[in-house]
């Protein structure tokens, strides 16, 4: 079994209020469960209003797949996400 994983930070440069940041979080982290069915959470950086960081998940059993997904993952939030990708991390353990 292999589980590959992201960490994608974003910079939200416009985001007046921690509201404003939830709704799009929930937003982003919806469209990535329904299109690529990983499992996402906003996983740290919860109070702060200007980043958000982000984690997702899958598990299949071939590293290559694993890492496709979570590269596609990281092409869908670049183009879709009303931020900046400052920091990602790809990452796949093998149990």
């Amino acid at each position: 079994m292999v589980v590959s994983m992201i960490q994608v930070i974003l910079e939200l440069p416009d985001v007046t209020s921690i509201k404003e940041k939830r709704r799009i979080v929930k937003s982003l982290k919806e469209k990535l469960i329904a299109r690529y069915r990983i499992t996402a959470a906003e996983v740290d950086l919860h109070d702060s209003l200007a980043f958000s960081q982000i984690g997702g998940a899958v598990i299949s059993n071939s590293r290559r797949h694993g890492e496709t997904v979570m590269n596609k993952v990281l092409a869908f939030i670049e183009d879709n996400a009303p931020g900046r990708v400052q920091d990602v991390k790809i990452i796949s353990e093998i149990y």
